[in-house]
C-alpha cells in the first residue's frame, strides 16, 4: 500500500529538550490522545480519501481500522488471520479456490443496523464495480464471484488458487459497509465512515485536511477484538517536531507516524523523564520506481546503469542513520522470500561498471534525468535522499540528473497518469507476506499504474506463488521473480526501515500499538498498569 510510510523528517538536535508542561493532563475528557504527521486531505483529484473501495495509504487505513470491521484480522503479534467479524472462515477445497466464511451471530452495524451476508457480498463487488485508480481493487481482483447462503454464510469463490486471501480479506479494502450509506458504483466522497468496528468516529477538520479525529466505544461491536479504552483522539502535526514538542507538553500521550531520526536518536541517548521510546518490529521499504514507456528510461539499460551506481549504504548511513538499513530486494530482510538479488547482479556500487552497461547499449550521450519526489508525505528526510541519489548519479559523469519535489495530493495524481520518468516511494506491506511485496507493483492493475509488464512473472511466477500454503515453500518462485526485477529494473529498491513509538510512561500497551505493517491498533491503549 503506499501505502505505507513511514516520515523521517530531518530535525535539529534538542527538540525533546524539557519544556513548560501544560496542567490539566493531555486531554480534558480523559481521552488517550495520539499524535501523527499523516495527512488527510480531500482534493478535486482524492475526494473519498477515507472510502475502503479508494482508501490505500497506512494514514487513511489506520482510520478505517478502528471503525470499518472485516472478516477476519493479524491478530496481536501476527501471525495468520483470524477471524473478527466473522464466528470462522476456512477453504472449502484443497486447491485454495473457495473460501468460506460465517458471521457472527447478532452482528450490526454501529446504528444497530443488523449486517447479513449480503452486506459483505455488497462491500466486496462494489471494490470491484468501482475499480478506483488508486490500485486498492487489485487486493480483491483474484474474487470471481461471492456468493450468499442464508443471512450468515458467504463463499468467495476464486479465479486461482491464492493462500493469501484470508490476509486480504484481514484489510480495510474488505471492510463490511451498509447499503444505505455507500452507493454500489461511486466513492464516498468527504471524510465520514461508518462501519461496525470496535470505535464510532467523528472528524474535526481544518478546511479540506482533518485535524483530529475523536474514537469512541461502538457500544454495538461484537468481534475478536477486547478494547482497554472508551476514547481515543488522533491528532494530526504538520511535521515530527511539532508532535515531539506536544508530546513533551503533555497535550498528547504518544507520537507514532512518524519520528525523526533525531528524535530517536535523542531520547536514546538523552531519556527524557516521563518519556519512553519503544522500538518495534517494522517492515517498511522505499524504492525508486520508472516509468518505463517514459523515452528516458525506457532503454533497460539506463534502468540498470542507475542501479549499478547507487550506493544504498552512503544514503541510509548519512540521512537516516540506525533507522534504516540497505535492501536489495522488494522483498525485506526479515520477510520469507527475501533475496540479495540487486546485489547480486551489480555489486558494490560503481561508475565503470555502469558505463559498460551504457556503452553495450549504445547510449553514449550523457543520460538526462529529473528524480521526483514528494515533499511533504515522507518528511524532509526524503529531500536528503534524494539530493544524495542526484550526487551520486552526476558525479560519474554518466547522469545530469535535476530534482523535483511536488506536495503529496498532486504527486500521487500526476505519479499514477504517469507524468514522470523516475520517482520515489514507499510501501508498507497490507500484510506481511512476500506475495505483497511483489504483486502491488508487478501484477494487473497494481499500486503504480505502471506500464512494465512481465508476462512470467504476471500469468504464471505470482499465481504459482499463490498456491503454497506453507510459504516458506514458495520461496524459490519468489527468488525467479526478484531475478527478473533486478534485470529489467521497473523499481529499484534502497532501503527498509525500523518503527519507534514515544509515548508517556503512565500509558500501557504501547509495543502492541502498532503492528509490522504500522497499523495502528488503538484498543490496545490504557492509563496505568497493564
Amino acid at each position: 500500500m503506499n501505502r505505507k510510510t513511514l516520515v523521517l523528517p530531518a530535525l535539529a538536535a534538542g527538540l525533546l529538550a524539557p519544556l513548560l508542561v501544560s496542567c490539566g493532563g493531555s486531554d480534558d475528557t480523559g481521552a488517550i490522545v495520539v499524535g501523527t504527521t499523516d495527512q488527510f486531505v480531500a482534493t478535486d483529484e482524492a475526494p473519498a480519501p477515507l472510502d475502503p473501495a479508494f482508501a490505500y495509504d497506512t494514514g487513511a487505513w489506520n482510520i478505517l481500522r478502528q471503525t470499518v470491521q472485516t472478516l477476519l484480522h493479524v491478530p496481536r503479534g501476527g501471525g495468520e488471520p483470524v477471524p473478527e467479524a466473522a464466528e470462522s472462515c476456512g477453504f472449502s477445497d484443497r486447491a485454495s479456490e473457495s473460501y468460506r466464511c460465517t458471521l457472527r451471530e447478532g452482528l450490526t452495524f454501529a446504528d444497530g443496523t443488523p449486517i447479513t451476508a449480503e452486506d459483505v457480498k455488497f462491500s466486496v463487488e462494489r471494490v470491484l464495480a468501482i475499480k478506483s485508480d488508486n490500485g486498492t481493487a487489485a487486493l480483491l481482483a483474484n474474487v470471481d464471484t461471492v456468493e450468499t447462503n442464508g443471512e450468515r454464510d458467504i463463499v468467495f469463490h476464486l479465479k486461482t488458487p491464492d493462500a493469501t486471501f484470508p490476509y486480504k480479506l484481514s484489510t480495510p479494502v474488505a471492510g463490511i459497509l451498509s447499503k444505505s450509506k455507500y452507493s454500489a458504483d461511486k466513492l464516498r466522497e468527504g471524510f465520514d465512515v461508518d462501519g461496525s468496528g470496535p470505535y464510532a468516529m467523528k472528524v474535526e477538520r481544518d478546511g479540506e485536511k482533518i485535524a483530529k479525529v475523536v474514537f469512541t466505544k461502538n457500544p454495538n461491536y461484537k468481534g475478536d477484538i477486547t478494547l482497554r479504552n472508551d476514547r481515543v483522539e488522533l491528532r494530526s502535526f504538520a511535521d515530527a517536531e511539532t508532535m515531539g514538542k506536544a508530546l513533551q507538553d503533555r497535550q498528547i500521550d504518544m507520537m507514532t507516524r512518524s519520528m525523526s531520526h533525531e528524535q530517536i536518536k535523542e531520547l536514546t541517548e538523552k531519556p527524557q523523564e516521563g518519556i519512553e521510546l519503544t522500538e518495534v518490529p517494522g517492515l517498511e521499504i522505499r524504492y525508486l520506481a520508472f516509468n518505463t514507456e517514459d523515452p528516458s528510461v525506457k532503454d533497460a539499460a539506463v534502468r540498470q546503469a542507475v542501479a549499478a551506481v547507487v550506493d544504498r549504504g552512503e544514503i541510509v548511513n548519512d540521512v537516516y542513520g540506525p533507522t534504516a538499513k540497505p535492501l536489495y530486494s522488494l522483498v525485506p530482510s526479515s520477510v520469507t522470500g527475501h533475496s540479495t538479488a540487486f546485489f547480486d547482479a551489480y555489486g558494490e556500487p560503481s561508475a565503470a561498471k555502469a558505463a559498460g552497461i551504457l556503452r553495450k547499449a549504445g547510449i553514449d550521450e550523457t543520460v538526462e534525468l529529473t528524480l521526483h519526489y514528494t515533499n511533504d508525505h515522507y518528511g524532509s528526510g526524503t529531500k536528503k535522499e534524494f539530493e544524495a541519489l542526484r550526487d551520486q548519479l552526476n558525479a560519474t559523469g554518466l547522469f545530469d540528473v535535476t530534482l523535483e519535489g511536488t506536495e503529496w495530493s498532486k504527486f500521487r495524481p500526476a505519479q499514477k497518469r504517469g507524468d514522470y520518468a523516475v520517482y520515489g516511494l514507499g510501501w508498507f506491506p497490507d500484510f506481511p507476506d512476500p506475495d505483497n511485496y511483489v504483486a502491488p507493483f508487478l501484477d494487473a492493475d497494481n499500486f503504480l499504474n505502471t506500464p512494465y509488464v512481465n508476462k512470467a512473472v504476471r500469468d504464471t511466477l505470482i499465481p504459482q506463488s499463490r498456491r503454497s500454503a506453507d510459504r516458506t515453500a514458495a520461496s524459490p518462485v519468489f527468488g525467479q521473480i526478484q531475478k527478473i526485477v533486478a534485470k529489467d529494473v521497473p523499481v529499484l529498491p534502497l532501503w527498509q526501515g525500523k518503527q519507534y513509538v514515544a509515548a508517556r510512561d503512565d500509558l500501557t500497551g504501547v509495543e502492541w500499538a502498532l503492528n509490522t505493517s504500522s497499523d495502528l491498533l488503538l484498543w490496545e491503549l490504557a492509563r496505568g498498569t497493564a
